[in-house]
């Protein structure tokens, strides 16, 4: 066994291959940024080495500098995790000619792989069936057109050394067809160096199906089942899970068989995942399953393929690559129940998704009912410098339904403030009736997306515990001598005027960012706590302020304060309710037309000036931060009175980019 490891990244990835290599009793040894220097995967490996400023390009992505820290901890071996250099064959090859062990395929089998072209040649070669398409070298214009007439539409344009949706265009007619090109030549170029592309067959109800497999050094290859990466949102997959959902024994030995085929055709060795495009459109067939592309490393999703196997994928790595055979034959291994991760993202759903940064004042995450593999902890910080998922909430079932309930329970738990997270969507998600009884293709999130990321109003039910909080917050603060809380010590400011009696309907303002709410209520003391009877709308509900959270009728609802606000967790979703700061407060209506930079970043366009009319949505100015680009909008039709943003200009959270005025 390897003897010690040093780990090629960061969050929560080398935080799982920490929890390995410590069973085995391998001595690890971490790499961190400037922005990663207090990050716990620091903390918890056996030794540390700092490889440079906060921009991956200048640290983690920098292979002379991982070596380095190798060569002055004394490595035996580098572990990639995944992202980052953990598909570049020339990273790989330099481990080895530094005389460490790669944990990873062969640099010959990651080149073979690397191109998407070169990939679907070979795999059509060994025999493992490919989307019909164009491959060919004849990359004019004119070649390209003719070929994707004769495919038929729609068709995919994809780049050949793309990855994560970038440099892949759907066309749905022949006209569309040369500036579709066009665009994707020029992200491909931008995005990999190489602006060759294929076409491909667009199939209208897609599935993506994707086998793990594993190698070893002796000839042996395994798969270890399949998963369903469907659910995505713009090529990024979402939620995953294992086994597939309609999924029969004969179509998975095919597909299955499959993957091992074109595993063996690159004699691969180590962890790898053949992702496949599914024709979904009649059910899961073998004859309309293709080869899409192959990962050459761990997956994110890898822990469903654990829990229903109960392998450590983590840990077969680490013994092939310390030379031993693969831990079970093929016959040895078996599926047991269903499994299902979800994505958790520092991201508002409701703005388009717009990453979150800042500190994690709370952080709450399942911990009994799923398997958390988390980037970060409370009091630690969500930066700007990486990708945005902060941690993967995983469970395991008997069944997919099973499985289900306890993802959107799970999720539902979730409890982060001041940042913000996709945690209510997708508990939502994974509770939608398609979802749940398996109606899912690439297109599921995008048909639902109202539904399952537009702006959430708080419940009833949210809104009594934050008036009773709230209340109960006011007076505790200001000194009564009794129970915090109490209705007959105080006078809360904001409550001027106010006389409490147990039959009283008295009105009470409360508001989030941009909604005021108006209710009644009365209260009493039953000799052992102080309850608020509060009311909604029509609704009447007894509410409990705890020092954890707000009984709201039976329920408890958890909560926390600062120093002017009530935050109500919900359903994964955060509420945050203050009393109104001044009499007539709307809750701070419209917007006053400031466009603020959500966050550190660089500007990649601006597509207006001063004094141009726009109209409400139009975008204003792109702008490039956590390895994304965002579109920032205009709240409303106006006129663009001020305008502080070039392209290529490096910006701070919160500052003013433009601001608009009402027509």
């Amino acid at each position: 066994m390897i003897e010690s490891l040093l780990i090629a990244n960061r969050g929560e990835i080398a935080r799982r291959i920490i929890r390995t290599a410590r069973k085995l009793g391998v001595r690890t040894i971490a790499v961190y940024s400037d922005a990663d220097a207090n990050a716990p995967h620091v903390r918890e490996a056996d030794e540390a080495v700092h490889i440079g400023p906060s921009p991956a390009r200048e640290s983690y992505l920098v292979p002379e500098k991982i070596l380095a820290a190798a060569r002055q901890t004394n490595a035996a071996a580098i572990h990639p995790g995944y992202g980052f250099l953990s598909e570049n064959a020339a990273f790989a090859q330099a481990v080895i000619d530094a005389g460490l062990v790669w944990v990873g395929p062969p640099p010959a089998a990651i080149d073979a792989m690397g191109l998407k072209d070169a990939a679907k040649k070979r795999m059509a070669d060994a025999g493992v069936p490919v989307t019909p398409g164009y491959l060919g070298d004849d990359q004019s214009p004119e070649r390209l057109q003719k070929e994707a007439d004769a495919i038929g539409y729609p068709v995919l344009i994809k780049a050949v050394a793309g990855g994560g949706g970038k440099g892949m265009r759907k066309v749905l007619n022949a006209s569309e067809f040369a500036a579709a090109l066009a665009s994707c030549q020029r992200e491909a170029a931008a995005s990999f160096g190489d602006q060759k592309v294929l076409i491909e067959k667009y199939v209208t109800r897609p599935r993506h199906i994707e086998v793990q497999v594993f190698g070893d050094q002796h000839g042996n290859v395994v798969h270890l089942f399949e998963r369903d990466c469907s659910l995505q949102r713009r090529h990024q997959k979402v939620i995953e899970e294992a086994p597939a959902p309609g999924m029969d024994a004969a179509t998975r030995a095919v597909v299955c068989e499959a993957a091992v085929k074109a595993a063996r055709a690159v004699n691969y060795e180590g962890a790898g995942t053949i992702e496949f495009i599914a024709d979904a459109s009649e059910g899961l067939r073998a004859d309309r399953i293709w080869f899409m592309e192959m990962n050459t490393r761990l997956q994110v999703e890898h822990p469903v393929t654990e829990m229903i196997t109960g392998q450590d994928l983590v840990e077969w790595q680490l013994r092939v690559a310390s030379g031993e055979p693969l831990p079970l034959t093929q016959d040895e291994l078996q599926i047991d129940g269903w499994a299902m991760e979800a994505r958790l993202y520092a991201e508002n759903p409701a703005t388009g998704f717009l990453p979150s940064t800042g500190p994690l004042d709370i952080f709450h995450l399942p911990d009994d009912e799923a398997r958390v593999d988390s980037a970060v902890v409370q009091g630690g910080e969500v930066s700007p410098f990486y990708d945005p998922m902060i941690a993967k909430i995983i469970v395991h079932a008997e069944n997919r339904e099973m499985a289900a309930e306890d993802l959107a329970q799970a999720c539902a738990t979730v409890e982060v403030w001041p940042v913000k997270t996709n945690a209510g969507f997708l508990s939502r998600c994974a509770s939608h009736p398609d979802f749940i009884c398996g109606d899912v293709d690439t297109g599921f999130i995008e048909a639902r997306l109202d539904s399952l990321a537009g702006a959430r109003e708080p419940s009833s039910a949210a809104i009594a515990a934050a008036a009773g909080g709230l209340i109960d917050e006011q007076a505790y603060r200001s000194g009564a001598p009794q129970a915090a809380g109490s209705p007959w010590n105080t006078q809360p400011k904001g409550l001027t005027g106010f006389r409490m009696s147990a039959s009283a309907q008295a009105p009470f303002r409360i508001a989030t960012a941009d909604q005021r709410f108006d209710v009644g209520l009365s209260g009493g003391h039953d000799g052992h706590w102080t309850w608020w009877s509060i009311k909604v709308g029509d609704e009447t509900v007894k509410v409990g302020p705890l020092s954890d959270g707000v009984w709201v009728g039976e329920d408890l609802l958890s909560t926390a304060s600062t120093d002017d606000e009530f935050i109500v967790f919900e359903g994964g979703d955060a509420f945050a309710f203050h009393l109104p700061r001044a009499t007539g407060d709307s809750a701070a209506g419209a917007s006053d037309g400031s466009i603020l930079s959500p966050m550190p970043g660089k500007i990649v366009s601006v597509s207006v000036k001063a004094g141009d009319t726009v109209t409400k949505g139009q975008t204003l100015l792109v702008l490039e931060a956590m390895k994304m680009e965002h579109a920032l909008a205009a709240p409303f039709d106006g006129v663009v009175a001020e305008l502080n943003a070039v392209p290529g200009g490096q910006v701070s959270e919160g500052v003013v980019l433009a601001k608009l005025e009402a027509a």
